[in-house]
């Protein structure tokens, strides 16, 4: 069951790609929209099942040699994520059905948005680590697709490569722990790796398998200082960036750090290393945010900065996992409770408001501040919903936002007063951090809808007059928006459903340790700090022309963007220094190259393994015609090396290929030498057919000191094959691999040995060798299709 919930997207994504020829554009947003909406309602049906403690499990055999299945797993924590997977997707595309113009692709949109769907799910769901690598990777792969929409955008391809790299990389590492964990439990399980983890803490790969899995995450829900690619992703169509960059991928992170609490949950690096990550994106996210002038910009590092909210509040909560915290076990499952709720929570404001800056672009044209205002009386409603969502992102009353913030305070203030990782030295640091950072939050809330939509029209000729947007567009966030005022009045329906049941996950007795949400809780410590965030909030942004100038004295050189566009120039110079020394277009130099790795490879493990037996004896003895046959070759071989044109030279090459095939005949294997003769025709004949564009025959001078070099590398060759030949019917270092195949009929039902070996142990050798050709089938065809192009207008800077 949960297998087909995965695949539903894949397959609806097939057919889009074989119909979309076929069918009305905009009937294929429509088509796709049904999908998020019929898996929506089928995971909701589990809600009652999930609220009481339960899971669903469903297993399908995969490489059962290795452990791994195809196993997947609903429970409390995953019910939470497949919800916003598809809950918010349903509204992005319905959202972008209206967005999107005439000129793009409708149909690689909703094939690549479907495919990503089908990636998350997977992550989420997958209970095999091995399959959750895979569908982490295909995540990365098919938001690099979404990203990179708009290719003929420079910006766009930059951007998406720039996140495949980051996030691609994170995931390899990733997998190295991974592989660890397995070594360290021997299984693939996720809940048996869980499980077992706690008792593992004295092994020597623990703290490596903790570092590589941290990595993973926090590249991909981009974490300080792995957060650069984010911003840059912005250049995607803004349903991408509403679904991936708010409610889904970067939330693949914070779903990972989630799901190992358990195991890694009580480690004192753990908790530190991820509060203190999360408490600096927290503030390095908001902080640069106030800068921006880009709208989407600013939501990127605003979600930037969220992210680090989320993930300080998992760094805290991870504690609670440790025996030895007693009765504070409540305060820390108080902090997984509020992340898990802050991350719904921000899955509505920031959804909504990523959808109102694409009506905005959409309408008006421009997403730059500085040529934006006064459009309150033009998108009233648009307004509506950009003050619902900035206010609840502000974390004021009467918003989600609010609620989640106020724990947030509560939960990093409980740092100090639960000293048993140090945090009473600590502790008020990390208080201080997280309220500027609020500050800061509150600033760039009140820039994005004051700046935006008050004040005095900015006329522009270049920009149409904006006008409303269609229902289809305000819907969308209409929705969420009326979600995130929902769920401030009635917080605990949520809870109750949802967030109980995610914790229960997490923490023994995490349901009962759960708590109550309260709008008001009388006049304490985080009533005052958020009367303070709010206060000094209001007199920043009204001092904002003041003070926000200084941001120009950061060195724009020293940051993690400069860094990472300088490695990569680095890297790209010097591969092309190393590929230019040995890809010099000299083909006795490639040849050179091969023959000798071949002989220092040889004659090095024959020096490590010691010694082989060569010997003259021969199993069976040469006939005449044999004999003669060898002489031929030999002959022709030589000549070679003497021949003063193409022809006489292809000619002779021609005698050693067909006399091999003679040689097959005289070894009764037919099939093997008709396959000779075949390929030795057809090379042949290519050779000749070339003949025309080939250059002129001109027989290169060498010196001295090369032509001993390179007849010194061919004795060598011949040696090393002719000793190889001689040892191979007595050389007793390893086990012969003939004895493997012997039982072909066995393992592959052939009772042909030969045909055995082609057809099945050799498949996914086959398999690979038409992928490369079919890969390079499309380059061939690509650069067929641009030539056809060469008259159209470049598009390298649009």
């Amino acid at each position: 069951m949960l297998l087909f919930y995965i695949l539903f997207p894949l397959f609806v994504a097939l057919g889009i790609t074989i119909v979309s020829s076929k069918i009305r554009r905009e009937f294929l947003g429509w088509i796709a929209f049904s999908v998020p909406v019929v898996l929506f309602a089928l995971f909701a049906r589990h809600i009652p099942t999930i609220s009481s403690s339960e899971a669903i499990r469903t297993t399908f055999s995969w490489i059962p040699s290795y452990g791994i299945d195809l196993t997947f797993l609903l429970d409390g924590l995953s019910l939470i994520f497949v919800l916003l997977i598809t809950g918010v997707g349903a509204l992005v595309i319905l959202y972008s059905i209206y967005y999107l113009s005439s000129k793009d692709s409708f149909a690689h949109f909703y094939t690549y948005l479907l495919l990503f769907m089908t990636a998350m799910l997977g992550v989420v769901l997958s209970d095999n680590i091995i399959v959750l690598y895979v569908f982490w990777e295909f995540t990365s792969i098919s938001s690099f697709l979404l990203i990179a929409f708009w290719f003929h955008r420079k910006n766009s391809r930059n951007g998406a490569i720039k996140s495949l790299l980051i996030t691609m990389s994170g995931g390899f590492t990733m997998l190295a722990g991974f592989l660890m964990l397995h070594v360290m439990t021997d299984s693939f399980s996720l809940r048996v790796i869980l499980a077992e983890l706690p008792q593992l803490t004295d092994h020597t790969l623990f703290y490596p398998a903790m570092a590589l899995l941290l990595i993973g995450a926090f590249t991909k829900s981009a974490q300080f200082p792995f957060h650069i690619w984010l911003p840059d992703a912005m250049e995607a169509p803004t349903p991408v960036s509403a679904y991936l960059h708010s409610a889904t991928m970067v939330k693949a992170g914070i779903y990972l750090i989630a799901r190992f609490t358990p195991g890694f949950g009580g480690d004192v690096y753990w908790f530190w290393v991820i509060t203190c990550v999360g408490l600096v994106t927290l503030f390095w996210g908001s902080f640069n945010a106030v800068r921006q002038n880009d709208l989407k910009a600013l939501l990127a590092f605003s979600t930037i900065s969220q992210l680090g909210l989320i993930m300080t509040l998992l760094g805290i909560g991870s504690a609670g996992i440790n025996p030895a915290i007693g009765e504070a076990k409540g305060l820390y499952t108080f902090a997984l409770f509020t992340a898990l709720f802050h991350l719904v929570n921000h899955s509505t404001f920031k959804g909504s408001l990523f959808m109102v800056v694409g009506i905005v672009d959409h309408q008006v044209g421009t997403r730059d501040l500085r040529r934006l205002g006064g459009l309150m009386r033009f998108l009233p409603f648009t307004f509506l919903l950009a003050m619902i969502g900035s206010f609840a992102m502000a974390g004021l009353p009467f918003f989600n936002g609010f609620l989640s913030k106020e724990m947030f305070l509560t939960a990093v203030l409980s740092i100090g007063d639960l000293p048993i990782y140090g945090g009473a030295q600590v502790g008020w640091l990390l208080v201080l951090v997280a309220w500027l950072a609020s500050v800061f939050t509150f600033v760039y809330s009140m820039i994005l809808v004051f700046r935006t939509f008050t004040g005095r029209p900015i006329v522009d000729e270049e920009y149409k007059v904006p006008q409303e947007a269609s229902l289809g567009m305000l819907i969308p966030p209409g929705i969420l928006g009326v979600l995130a005022i929902g769920l401030f009045f009635f917080p605990n329906l949520l809870s109750d459903y949802l967030l109980k049941p995610a914790v229960e996950v997490l923490v023994e007795d995490g349901a009962a340790l759960a708590p109550k949400i309260y709008a008001w809780h009388g006049f304490n410590t985080e009533l005052f700090l958020t009367l303070g965030i709010i206060t000094l909030g209001i007199v920043a942004y009204l001092l904002l022309r003041k003070w926000r100038p200084y941001y120009q004295y950061i060195p724009s050189n020293w940051t993690f963007n400069t860094l990472f566009r300088s490695t990569l120039s680095g890297y790209e110079r010097l591969g092309e220094r190393v590929t230019m020394r040995y890809m010099n277009g000299n083909l006795p130099s490639y040849f050179l190259y091969i023959f000798s790795f071949f002989i220092i490879v040889m004659w090095t493990t024959w020096w490590i393994v010691g010694p082989i037996n060569v010997t003259f004896d021969s199993p069976s003895s040469m006939t005449v015609y044999e004999g003669l046959l060898a002489v031929v070759m030999a002959a022709a071989a030589i000549a070679i090396l003497f021949a003063h044109s193409r022809l006489t030279a292809i000619l002779l090459n021609g005698v050693l290929g067909f006399s091999i095939a003679i040689f097959f005949v005289f070894f009764r294997a037919p099939d093997l030498a008709l396959t000779q003769l075949v390929i030795e025709a057809v090379t042949t004949i290519l050779f000749l057919v070339c003949f025309n564009y080939l250059p002129e025959w001109k027989v290169e001078k060498l010196s001295i000191t090369k032509k001993v070099r390179n007849g010194l590398i061919a004795i060598a060759g011949g040696l090393t094959v002719t000793i190889v030949g001689l040892a191979v019917n007595n050389y007793t270092k390893f086990e012969s691999i003939s004895s493997f195949y012997e039982n072909s009929y066995e393992l592959a039902g052939g009772r042909n040995i030969v045909n055995a070996i082609l057809g099945d142990f050799r498949a996914f050798d086959t398999m690979l060798e038409g992928l490369v050709l079919f890969i390079a089938g499309i380059g061939v065809f690509t650069l067929i299709r641009m030539r056809q192009k060469k008259g159209a207008e470049p598009r390298e800077n649009q």
